[in-house]
């Protein structure tokens, strides 16, 4: 089976804002089930794109043999959205995450993947990324860009340990997950991030979570697994998906570029942050080439990726910490909206609390556009601050004089008096 084979996905550059078209192409001997590609996202006009091969969530389980995703010949030549939309290029500026070691538990992860050599480590078969998503996914957590730096990860500094937590075609599997949350711990994984959710409570699971966050690692989780199947009307009931119901997880899920939840995003009450999940573009573990992809393992590695970078910047905090400084600087939205740059440079009382509504959702929400929002605030930020400072620059004025009078001081060429 071809994965990517079964459609065209096009890369549109508009208003700042990269966005995905699945063009229709001829439909391969073996289709791929819709839910396994980035088919759902979002489309932009205007500009003219270029194509590049959606990267697929899992393998066709029905297929009798495992045919590998392919390499993509093709290379993306602009940066994305998303890295705009968490603003990389200024967070680069502070911190790239070195030093911190981030554990990610899904396809597997190509060592030698471009942009990631020298900086993966893959425990036993997880050195085998047939699908390839964990490959993309460790290029947002930590890839260096290669030949594109803007197309780097949120933490081109940090190292990936690579676990497996799904079978060789991505099917999540509870035990794997399990012995890779075990494997990160024992590791002293700063960062542990499960792509994978999985539809029911597993007692090893919770036991292995709870572990790991004795032992301080920040553990982050995709808050469901992707829909089924796209546009079948069937309601779906809201429910909690894990390990991202355990207590004290980072509960991740995915938004399109207008800051909606995709169309069919499976309901549950377990969210605490959102963050770019359509249209993201990163490599593969098989040659130099650019792959598109979407969903909620996509969100969460950009969410693994930013608590790399804070940790690296504040080594003294405690896990807990860490989640809440994450929790308080996002975006205030519904879902609160995660801002990778706020996170690191925002300084945070003792008393810092989530920002408002950061609580967890009980249904699927909708999250603000924000693209023109931030533009507008930096700008009045800037005024504010500049008047601030007029503000001050006259009172310090006023003060000065004063003292000065009070001292003897006259203007030059004003009369004095003896007495």
């Amino acid at each position: 089976m071809r994965p990517p084979a079964a459609g065209t996905t096009r890369l549109l550059y508009g208003a700042g804002l990269a966005a995905a078209l699945l063009l229709p192409a001829a439909a391969p001997a073996q289709a791929e089930p819709p839910s396994r590609t980035p088919a759902a996202l979002p489309a932009a006009d205007g500009a003219k794109g270029q194509e590049l091969p959606g990267m697929p969530t899992a393998l066709d389980p029905r297929a009798e043999a495992v045919v590998c995703t392919p390499a993509s010949k093709e290379k993306a030549k602009k940066q994305d959205w998303s890295r705009q939309r968490l603003d990389l290029d200024r967070l680069h500026r502070h911190t790239t995450g070195a030093g911190v070691t981030v554990a990610l538990i899904s396809t597997g992860v190509d060592p030698g993947a471009e942009g990631l050599d020298g900086r993966v480590t893959a425990r036993g078969e997880a050195a085998d990324d047939c699908v390839g998503q964990g490959t993309f996914l460790a290029g947002l957590i930590a890839g260096a860009g290669s030949t594109t730096p803007r197309l780097a990860g949120v933490a081109p500094g940090a190292k990936i340990l690579a676990l497996r937590g799904t079978d060789r075609r991505g099917q999540p599997d509870p035990a794997l997950v399990t012995a890779a949350v075990r494997a990160a711990t024992a590791a002293k994984a700063d960062v542990i991030a499960v792509a994978v959710a999985l539809p029911r409570k597993d007692a090893a699971l919770t036991r292995a979570v709870a572990e790991a966050r004795k032992a301080g690692a920040v553990v982050v989780a995709a808050a469901t697994p992707d829909p089924p199947s796209r546009g079948s009307g069937d309601e779906i009931p809201s429910r909690t998906y894990w390990p991202a119901g355990e207590p004290g997880v980072l509960a991740v899920a995915d938004m399109l570029p207008g800051g909606t939840r995709p169309d069919g995003a499976l309901p549950t009450g377990t969210v605490d942050l959102a963050a770019p999940g359509a249209g993201v573009v990163s490599g593969g573990p098989r040659g130099k080439g650019h792959y598109l992809g979407g969903g909620v393992a996509v969100a969460t590695a950009y969410a693994a990726g930013a608590v790399a970078a804070v940790r690296a910047t504040h080594p003294d905090d405690p896990a807990d910490a860490v989640t809440r400084r994450l929790t308080a600087t996002a975006y205030p939205a519904d879902i609160p909206q995660l801002d990778a740059y706020a996170a690191v440079t925002t300084v945070l009382g003792d008393s810092a609390a989530p920002a408002a509504g950061a609580k967890r959702a009980a249904e699927p929400v909708a999250v603000r556009d924000t693209s023109a929002t931030d533009r507008a605030t930096g700008r009045a930020t800037l005024f504010v601050l500049l008047g601030s400072a007029g503000v001050l620059s006259l009172l310090w004025a006023g003060f000065a004089l004063s003292r000065a009078r009070a001292r003897g001081w006259r203007p030059a060429g004003a009369g004095t008096t003896e007495g």
